[in-house]
């Protein structure tokens, strides 16, 4: 449990590592024109595009397992994360390809290529490359690794025991934001905001797409606690680093809702989309625009929410439909693929949301006393638990996870929110909700 990580020095990669293993899994040969393909030059003029562009000037004509490769490949790795353009960890797994084909058995080749993997969550694959790397050489990135994608998978405990092998080996800024994390999966709200406090402390300013990341992490635990100047704050310190950070942005159209400031919250929300159009910021987008009455501008988001979720995020796209009683089999569909490779909590929430939306309660009580085992302090995991408990007259159980629900309210959408106070008005009448909107 999360208990046995010791609050010292250690470090977490914003980026989350896995692969295949090279000696012990099938792994994909590069294609004849990979060398080209990772010499392709990066869009657009920031100082990472120009590293970008100089290292690959210096590769051409170089033999293909140049060892640069995996420098290479780890900027494109960053670029990915900065742009959110997918297209970047195909340029990142060539260059861990064509390292391996040159250095069979490559353990940087597979550390390189387990990034990528886990970006496009393969996380049995990244356990297996996990294992391996643990295993057969020891580093504090590789227990990283192997307890990311564990923890993608809903393995708490081993992700736990694999963080701490990384702490103990390599204390800093990537262990200390997983470290944070399994705070806050684990309930400890505190614990995770002082992690997190001491990832950013620990983040190179040299790397700013990490330090932005950290911070508007900082600024989601911070919005949580109900200290919304605070996060705001954060977000702040997050697009100072990199301007126009789109979960930055959304964090920040976040808290601009929660203080009732939903028309403020318009650019910010807007500007994220566009950046990254993934169905929670489509969604958070579209709830504002329908509340500050502009429903034709709503609908249109959340036609593009749908027509495109089923690619970018089933899981949000499955719990977004639950929500508005749209084609529940869909919803519950899209969640049940996503368990069969993603067995964490929230991905338990959205089976239990979807189970719930179609009318299945026995199915949807038993996800969501999975979704609420490990004491995530959440409040839609609290919401969709009492309604669900509500369904089966549960009503004392219901109450109560509500009114957890309506204690973390800054952290719900607006039509989440009327579902809560609907719910407490039922449950629980003259209860004051405490967000309600």
């Amino acid at each position: 449990m999360m208990r046995r990580i010791r609050l010292r020095p250690i470090g977490l990669c914003y980026g989350f590592f896995f692969l295949a293993a090279a000696a012990h899994a099938q792994v994909t040969v590069p294609a004849p024109d990979a060398s080209e393909f990772v010499l392709r030059a990066p869009m657009g003029d920031t100082p990472l595009d120009r590293q970008i562009t100089a290292l690959q000037k210096t590769l051409r004509g170089v033999p293909a397992g140049s060892p640069r490769l995996e420098e290479l490949g780890w900027l494109f790795i960053a670029k990915a994360r900065a742009s959110f353009d997918e297209g970047y960890y195909r340029q990142a797994e060539n260059c861990a390809l064509l390292l391996e084909a040159a250095q069979p058995g490559s353990a940087a080749a597979l550390l390189l290529k387990g990034h990528v993997l886990e970006s496009m969550h393969r996380f049995a694959e990244a356990e297996a490359a996990g294992k391996t790397l643990a295993t057969e050489r020891g580093l504090g990135f590789d227990f990283g690794l192997l307890g990311d994608a564990l923890m993608e998978q809903g393995k708490l405990d081993s992700a736990v025991t694999a963080y701490q092998a990384m702490m103990d080996r390599k204390p800093g800024y990537q262990a200390y934001a997983r470290a944070a994390h399994m705070r806050w999966l684990f309930g400890d709200v505190q614990g995770a905001t002082g992690m997190m406090i001491m990832a950013v402390s620990a983040c190179s300013p040299r790397d700013p797409e990490a330090l932005a990341w950290a911070y508007a992490k900082l600024g989601a635990y911070q919005l949580q606690a109900g200290r919304k100047t605070e996060a705001k704050s954060s977000c702040a310190s997050a697009l100072r680093q990199v301007p126009g950070y789109a979960p930055a942005l959304l964090l920040r159209g976040r808290v601009l809702i929660a203080q009732g400031k939903v028309a403020s919250a318009l650019p910010d929300l807007g500007a994220s989309v566009r950046a990254n159009p993934l169905p929670e910021a489509l969604w958070t987008f579209a709830d504002a625009l329908r509340q500050a009455g502009r429903a034709a501008s709503a609908d249109s988001v959340e036609t593009m929410l749908v027509s495109i979720g089923a690619r970018k995020d089933p899981r949000g796209l499955a719990l977004f439909l639950a929500t508005r009683k749209r084609d529940p089999a869909g919803a519950l569909a899209y969640a049940a693929r996503e368990l069969k490779n993603r067995e964490d909590i929230f991905t338990h929430d959205a089976m239990a949301w979807a189970a719930y939306a179609a009318g299945d309660f026995p199915t949807a009580l038993s996800h969501s006393d999975s979704a609420l085992a490990r004491g995530t302090r959440d409040g839609r995991l609290y919401l969709h638990a009492g309604l669900i408990a509500e369904s089966i007259g549960r009503r004392d159980k219901a109450r109560d996870r509500l009114r957890s629900a309506d204690a973390l309210a800054q952290m719900l959408l607006p039509s989440e929110r009327r579902l809560l106070d609907q719910a407490l008005a039922r449950l629980a009448p003259g209860h004051r909700t405490s967000a309600g909107t």
